[in-house]
C-alpha cells in the first residue's frame, strides 16, 4: 500500500507563525490556492480512497485536492500542543528555548498539551487499521505532526531529524508486509520548493 501524505495547506496561523495544534483554523487564501495547485497531481495518481483529519483547514483542503468522500476522523488531528496553542513561535522560542527544542525532537510535552508517544501512537493505529482493507494509493490528509509521527513510527525517523513538513505537500510512503516500509516522496509541491515551511 502507498500512503499518500498531504498536509493542509496554509492557515491563517500558520502565516502568522502561531502555534495551532488542535485549534480549528480555517485556511488562509494562500492556503486555499497551494491546495488547488496540488489538485492535479493528486487527481492524476487516482486514490482508491481517502482519510482526513476533521479540523476545518484540512477538510477544505482535502475537498480543493479532489478527495472523494473522505472519511474524517479525530485520529488524525494534529498534537495537542496545550498551554501553547495559538502562541508566536518566536514568543515560545524566547520564553522557553530548550523546551521548544524538545518538543520539536518529541522529548517534551507543553503544559497542559498531548505527549507525542501517546500522540504518534493515536496516528499509527488509524493507519495500520487502514491496511486491513486493500488500496494501493491512500490518501491521507492531515497535518505536518501527524506526517512526521508517521515517518517516526514506520521508518525509525526521530523527530528531531526529520524538518517541518511544507504546507500543501505530498509526502508518499510505501508499506508492504514482511518488508521494511520506504520513503518514496517527501515535501513535495508542483509549483516551488518550501525548505523553511512553519510548525
Amino acid at each position: 500500500m502507498r500512503v499518500l501524505l498531504v498536509r493542509h495547506g496554509q492557515s491563517e496561523w500558520n502565516a502568522s507563525h502561531r502555534l495551532q495544534g488542535q485549534a480549528d483554523i480555517a485556511l488562509s487564501d494562500h492556503g486555499r490556492a497551494q491546495a488547488d495547485a496540488l489538485r492535479p497531481v493528486i487527481e492524476e495518481i487516482v486514490p482508491c480512497r481517502a482519510i482526513s483529519s476533521d479540523l476545518a483547514r484540512v477538510a477544505e483542503t482535502a475537498d480543493r485536492i479532489g478527495a472523494v468522500r473522505p472519511r474524517y476522523t479525530a485520529d488524525l488531528r494534529e498534537i495537542d500542543v496545550g498551554d501553547w496553542t495559538g502562541r508566536a513561535i518566536g514568543d515560545i522560542q524566547s520564553d522557553d528555548p530548550e523546551g521548544y527544542l524538545g518538543w520539536r525532537a518529541g522529548t517534551t510535552t507543553p503544559p497542559g498539551g498531548e505527549s507525542w508517544d501517546a500522540f504518534a501512537t493515536r496516528v499509527t493505529a488509524v493507519i495500520e487499521a487502514e491496511q486491513a482493507t486493500p488500496c494501493q494509493n491512500l490518501l491521507v490528509v492531515c497535518h505536518g505532526g501527524v506526517i512526521r509521527a508517521i515517518l517516526q513510527r514506520f521508518l525509525d525517523l526521530q523527530p528531531a531529524n526529520i524538518i517541518p513538513v511544507a504546507p500543501a505537500s505530498l509526502s508518499a510512503l510505501r508499506i508492504t508486509d514482511g518488508k521494511p516500509a520506504r520513503l518514496e516522496l517527501f515535501n513535495y509541491r508542483p509549483q516551488s520548493l518550501d525548505l523553511a515551511a512553519p510548525d
